[in-house]
């Protein structure tokens, strides 16, 4: 089978960089079709720990313009998405023969006003026996700094961008793998196989390889030279119950240079990470190893006057970051920045490959890709992504709380907490599951706690989830909070769903 027509671009890959690609090229008026294997954000894109933030960390490594970048971008984001995205105090003790308080306020001073701050807080000074944000430590920690940056419910973000995307014609695919592809007549040729053995043939003027981790061996089915190199960085993160009732974050140098962050998720956790390991396995087979459990634990417990121990952990995640390999020694010190190799060809359709990039610069890193893209397209559409609001990000004055309020006051009948997780995950667009008059029996059966179908049937139309693992995983973290009877009863669903298809 063959597509008839040939799209402008062909985006292989459906993490954060794939679909920010895919939603930039779709408002810029080109045709757009985008191929994942496996779910939206199955891979890194939803292994992330969970921020939109500048970097800090990344200042001592001398990279001032991916930090600047990273900040400005912050501003942006959380403007487009304050449902998905928002401030976060974090509290960066300081610790006796580590980095000195000298340095680390001159880089709170760069990193407050280096990246056009304009609506979270500055940077401020905490003591203990004044600021209860110090209560959680041990007493030998006295002071330290509180500053800003943003929380990103990473996995759903990627489904915002993709929703985007496709509301501007472009096509999103899932399940469909690149199996080859090659140039011919002035297009990209690329035939494609779907998990149940289907096969097409697709064409298209420009090809984009967006597929994260796996960028190489894409490159290798098209015949490419290539030019960049790919290194693999395996970042871990453990969940663990709620490790103090307050809202500020953790910051946490470790003796090896390396930051760990605590972080409120989900409520009733808190979410541990990152280690950063060269890796060269199969990025599909990806666990947190117990070393890096056991280290992460460590690090929290120099910290904490609780501490924590690896039998303490409830759910752990890995991922591998595809990074762009600048030469560095140290894994945690290789570039967050990306890169692209534009390969052309005389006469020939151009293949664009995204070498690393992080959460936070997505949408910039999007826009550089179509400067790259749209001269070899003939086209001069200008860049539109900067002021324009994702799906479900178009809450009144950008206040979340207010909205989340308004909507539990609109829905006496449902259960609070139940509200505002609709809030929180789909925005404006919780209408579109509980309509104008939501009361339980309205919503279809209850599959498990404070899940109904009428949830489900909207996440299978209109967000591309196929799976139980899809639905209690990435498009929500609901996975966390059922037991193993409630999460069968979740896949009996897609199960009968499948078959009534």
């Amino acid at each position: 089978m063959s597509d008839p027509i040939p799209v402008d671009v062909l985006v292989v890959g459906g993490g954060i960089n794939g679909v920010g690609i895919a939603r930039d090229a779709a408002g810029r008026g080109l045709s757009v079709l985008l191929v994942e294997r496996g779910d939206l954000a199955c891979g890194t894109s939803s292994a992330s720990s969970k921020l939109v933030h500048g970097g800090l960390r990344y200042l001592e490594q001398y990279q001032f313009r991916l930090v600047r970048e990273s900040l400005a971008e912050r501003e942006v984001l959380l403007a487009a998405a304050p449902h998905l995205i928002w401030p976060l105090r974090f509290v960066l003790p300081l610790h006796a023969g580590l980095r000195p308080e000298w340095l680390l306020r001159l880089g709170l001073l760069l990193y407050d006003h280096i990246g056009g701050r304009e609506t979270l807080p500055a940077t401020r000074t905490v003591r203990r026996g004044s600021d209860p944000e110090l209560a959680p430590l041990k007493q030998s920690y006295r002071r330290g700094f509180e500053y800003s940056d943003c929380w990103a419910d990473d996995a759903r973000l990627v489904v915002a961008n993709a929703m985007d995307a496709r509301n501007r014609g472009a096509r999103i695919e899932v399940g469909w793998a690149l199996t080859a592809a090659a140039r011919a007549a002035g297009l990209w040729k690329v035939e494609l196989a779907s998990a149940s053995g289907e096969t097409r043939s697709v064409r298209a003027r420009a090809l984009v390889n967006a597929a994260g981790p796996w960028v190489e061996a894409v490159l290798k089915s098209t015949g490419a030279a290539r030019h960049s190199t790919l290194r693999l960085v395996k970042g871990s993160h453990i969940v663990v119950p709620r490790l103090y009732p307050q809202a500020q974050a953790y910051t946490l140098q470790s003796g090896d240079g390396r930051v760990v962050f605590i972080v409120p998720y989900e409520n009733d956790f808190s979410l541990i990470g990152t280690t950063d390991i060269p890796f060269s396995g199969d990025p599909a087979r990806l666990s947190a190893g117990a070393d890096e459990i056991t280290y992460l634990c460590g690090v929290v417990s120099d910290y904490l006057q609780a501490p924590v121990a690896p039998v303490d952990v409830v759910w752990s995640y890995a991922g591998v970051r595809p990074l762009y390999d600048d030469g560095r020694q140290s894994a945690s010190t290789v570039t967050r920045d990306y890169a692209f190799d534009l390969d052309l060809k005389p006469g020939g359709a151009p293949l664009l490959s995204v070498f690393g990039g992080k959460l936070t610069t997505y949408r910039k890193l999007a826009e550089h890709a179509l400067s790259e893209l749209l001269p070899q397209l003939g086209s001069k559409a200008p860049s539109w992504t900067r002021g324009a609001i994702l799906p479900g990000g178009d809450l009144p004055g950008k206040d979340y709380d207010a909205f989340s309020a308004d909507q539990v006051a609109c829905h006496p009948a449902l259960p609070a907490a139940l509200v505002r997780r609709l809030c929180r995950a789909y925005g404006t667009r919780i209408e579109r599951i509980l309509g104008t008059v939501a009361t339980p029996d309205r919503l279809g059966e209850q599959i498990a706690p404070d899940l109904y179908e009428a949830e489900l049937e909207y996440l299978c139309d209109q967000e591309w989830t196929r799976t139980a693992e899809d639905a209690l995983w990435r498009r929500s973290k609901l996975g966390l909070k059922f037991n193993a009877a409630q999460a069968a009863r979740v896949a009996a669903w897609f199960g009968v769903r499948r078959t009534q298809r």
